[in-house]
């Protein structure tokens, strides 16, 4: 038994795929949202924090990634273990 289908529905399916496949997250993330709250908030005098804390979800953020990968990499090491 042969299925009979036409080229526009194949074309649209293409489409429909490609469309999904290019999901990708545009904007300023939490983290951003946070650190441009916090300097706007020591540039008005609202808080009286030193900067190190005022920048702290970027390197905060930054240091926790660091330390996941480093422990994901000494497991991979030394279990095998992969995703």
């Amino acid at each position: 038994m042969r299925l009979l289908t036409s080229d526009a529905s194949c074309e649209k399916i293409a489409t429909m795929s490609k469309d999904t496949q290019n999901t990708q997250s545009s904007g300023i993330g939490f983290t951003g949202l946070l650190t441009v709250l916090f300097v706007g908030l020591k540039l008005t005098n609202h808080i009286d924090w030193s900067w190190w804390w005022v920048l702290s979800p970027m390197w905060i953020t930054a240091v926790t990634v660091f330390l996941l990968a480093t422990v994901l990499t000494v497991l991979e090491g030394k279990t095998g273990w992969r995703r």
